[in-house]
């Protein structure tokens, strides 16, 4: 079973319901600062944490005066307007006394699906990951219609993870894990540990526990098991009610666990290579040895293009002899890629008008 303390790369997803207090609409402030302080725990042992929360609409809808009942579309993206601004700086706030930088990411469905922004916002979090900053993620809820909408942060945490190549998310709620019914109706209801895989009977044990200021259910949350297990990411489902509630998942507390299915890496490498290649470029022997030795693709390795791709599409990595050495996610078009073949990464701006990635592929997006 996989432990907290063991994650070398952690995804929280923290829900409306644990954030605002139902009955004021308030921040609740000293659970904020108990999390941080888990949080702050956590990276001081060098692990990685990145935070997938709700609340905007939910500290907008207090703020504007709105009423708990449903919100029409505009109301609830200028609460989540005027919210969001508040969420950030609760954050920044609340992380600053251990000297952790926040940073704020807003996504969308879209994004996601869309390779070049996938492509994109994975750099953007790994590169604030480097930087030690500890990424906000929420749903961009001032601009996303139903059509572009994730609807709940529980997909969208799982998303995230697999995305960042995370090895653990923990999705904090208003219950311990999964039953085998519903503990709220059901007394017989029996708690389950561990899940090593989800199958149809897990998915019919779930059933709609959210509350007032949560869409997600657990339904939601087995549908965010899935998404994450077999992106090569465990996930726990755990009580977030009470104070420093990630040192009370590390300590034992009772929740449930779904078993990762392969390697975070192995199933982002699976994923690419089951991809159909839209282009080939040719790289000489001495980036044919860097990248067999770990390296990404550099354009000044590049001798040839063959065919038309775009960003964050599929493409054919082949020595100088023809034959294939892998494939993987191309971060330029093949029009960019053949103004800056053969040439140096620090000459990409001045050929192409533009800052650029200083890989062609980078070595987390290929398979050799």
């Amino acid at each position: 079973m996989a432990a907290l303390n063991d994650a070398k790369r952690l995804v929280v997803k923290i829900g409306s319901a644990l954030l605002v207090d139902a009955a004021t609409g308030a921040l609740r402030q000293d659970w904020l600062t108990s999390l941080a302080a888990d949080v702050a725990q956590i990276k001081a042992r060098g692990a990685d944490v990145i935070l997938v929360s709700s609340g905007s609409i939910a500290l907008g809808r207090g703020v504007l005066g709105l009423p708990q009942a449903a919100l029409a579309l505009e109301q609830s993206q200028a609460a989540a307007a005027v919210g969001q601004i508040r969420l950030a700086r609760a954050y920044e706030q609340a992380l600053a006394p251990h000297g952790i930088i926040a940073g704020q990411v807003l996504v969308t469905l879209e994004d996601s699906q869309d390779r070049r922004r996938y492509l994109n916002s994975r750099a953007t979090m790994e590169t604030m990951l480097g930087f030690g900053v500890v990424p906000i993620v929420n749903e961009n809820d001032t601009i996303a219609t139903d059509e572009i909408r994730y609807g709940d942060n529980d997909r969208l945490a799982a998303q995230v993870a697999v995305t960042i190549g995370a090895d653990q998310l923990v999705l904090l709620s208003d219950v311990d894990g999964l039953y085998t019914g519903n503990p709220k109706i059901d007394s017989a209801a029996q708690h389950l540990v561990i899940v090593d895989k989800i199958t149809p009977e897990i998915e019919n044990m779930a059933g709609d526990v959210g509350s007032t200021l949560s869409k997600g259910g657990m339904i939601t949350k087995i549908m965010a098991a899935k998404i994450a297990t077999d992106g090569g990411c465990a996930m726990a489902i755990a009580l977030g009610t009470g104070l420093h509630p990630l040192a009370a998942l590390a300590q034992g507390a009772r929740s449930t666990w779904f078993t990762a299915q392969v390697d975070p890496q192995a199933a982002r490498k699976r994923w690419i290579a089951a991809m159909k290649p839209r282009g080939t470029v040719t790289v000489d022997d001495g980036a044919g040895k860097a990248l067999l030795s770990g390296k990404s693709l550099l354009p000044a390795g590049v001798t040839g293009i063959i065919g038309s791709f775009g960003r964050g599409e599929v493409i054919t990595i082949s020595d100088a002899a023809g034959a294939p050495l892998g494939q993987g996610l191309t971060r330029y078009t093949s029009a960019e890629a053949r103004q800056i073949m053969g040439r140096r990464s620090t000459e990409i701006a001045a050929i192409l008008g533009y800052e650029g990635r200083a890989a062609l592929v980078h070595r987390d997006d290929m398979v050799l």
